[in-house]
């Protein structure tokens, strides 16, 4: 997503209007939450009048809609790249949790949004971005059991929650260093975690070679 402008600043015309408006009101509804941000709040924030916005999108719900929607197809695009550019599941493992490390570093205030405004979304919208948070999801399953074929499928299902949630924790944590020494911890944790997975049920190695 390009850079927002900052608040007050004029939005050029051209193909990267939309976008832009959708970077403005990624960091509004972050900071202020859906309910918490008016269409006029959006058009004082790129320096047009609120009812202007509407040219570009007819409610707020649309505007939301257009950005989870595209977060989730980006993700899912990136994801079926990585799985198709390597038959090696460790390198293709390795290669998804830098995509999703660098995108929580980028765009923290969409995890935010994702996280909590989902709900705010019409029915069917909210289907579309349910349906494509799956298939993502299946990806990293697919891989984790080609990683570790004990795995069962549920196993590296939860496993995957577990990593997204890890690695989205960013927006709480990307001050607290560099983004190269962040990426690198989180990239760390999460290759360690998903790399020595068992089945719930299943005893530790050393026990069942003992």
């Amino acid at each position: 997503m390009a850079a927002s402008p900052g608040a007050g600043a004029a939005v050029p015309d051209g193909p990267s209007r939309r976008e832009q408006i959708l970077g403005v009101a990624a960091q509004l509804f972050a900071r202020h939450g859906f309910h918490g941000v008016s269409i006029a709040d959006l058009g004082a924030a790129v320096g047009v009048s609120g009812p202007a916005l509407y040219r570009h999108f007819p409610g707020k719900e649309a505007l939301l809609a257009e950005m989870l929607i595209g977060i989730s197809e980006h993700l899912l695009a990136g994801g079926q790249d990585r799985a198709a550019a390597s038959d090696d599941p460790r390198e293709v493992l390795a290669a998804l949790i830098d995509f999703q490390v660098d995108f929580a570093l980028r765009e923290p205030e969409l995890i935010i949004v994702q996280d909590r405004d989902l709900a705010n979304l019409p029915p069917e919208p909210r289907r579309r971005v349910r349906l494509l948070q799956r298939t993502y999801v299946e990806i990293w399953v697919d891989v984790l059991r080609r990683v570790n074929p004990d795995l069962t499928a549920e196993t590296a299902r939860i496993a995957a929650h577990g990593a997204f949630g890890l690695l989205n924790s960013t927006p709480h944590s990307r001050t607290r260093g560099s983004t190269t020494e962040v990426a690198a911890l989180l990239h760390r944790m999460a290759w360690t975690a998903l790399t020595n997975l068992t089945n719930p049920a299943s005893p530790p190695a050393e026990s069942r070679t003992a």
